[in-house]
């Protein structure tokens, strides 16, 4: 077991799927030298455990219509009380689901004099302008500061796009050092 309670076969098996999750059980015990029930039930297991939270793709968000990704620092007025920070969460996110957003990532957090970041993808400047209007105005949050860095998705100057197999690989180096 390592750092993070799991067994080298169930981390070596996390980072095959967050490099392609769509191999069949049989595909994966090959690539991983063990049989094909062992491979089912360990994901079976680590589902259940929460190490695996959903499967899905990444794709060009640029071809889906969105010019445009920002990361956006935020700074708070004043902190939610501890009481409330649940059925805060709570209203954020019905109100998000009336007013979708292509949100994929808001936490708290600490760095460059803010507390929150949020990730979203934009169809446009204008999209990302009332994105801005939205976070400013929610009724239970009061925003201080913002300040974004805006990537261009439409061009081909990019350093590398999102991907999780970097990570997955990363994951198994940090394994072998240990």
């Amino acid at each position: 077991m390592n750092k993070n309670g799991l067994k080298e076969a169930e981390l070596r098996l996390i980072a095959e799927l967050m490099k392609n999750s769509r191999r069949s059980d049989r595909e994966l015990a090959k690539v991983l030298g063990v049989s094909q029930p062992t491979v089912s039930r360990t994901i079976r297991k680590l589902e259940r455990e929460g190490y695996i939270k959903e499967y899905t793709m990444i794709p060009d968000f640029g071809k889906l219509g969105f010019q445009m990704l920002s990361f956006t620092l935020v700074k708070l007025k004043k902190q939610i009380p501890e009481d409330s920070v649940v059925q805060t969460r709570e209203q954020v996110r019905e109100t998000l689901k009336r007013n979708p957003v292509g949100q994929i990532l808001g936490m708290s957090g600490m760095g460059l004099g803010a507390d929150r970041i949020v990730a979203n993808f934009h169809e446009d400047y204008s999209a990302y302008v009332r994105f801005m209007a939205f976070i400013r105005r929610h009724p239970r949050v009061e925003v201080g500061e913002t300040n974004s860095f805006i990537v261009n998705l439409a061009g081909e100057s990019h350093f590398q796009t999102l991907t999780l197999s970097d990570v997955a690989d990363y994951i198994l180096k940090m394994k072998k050092k240990e």
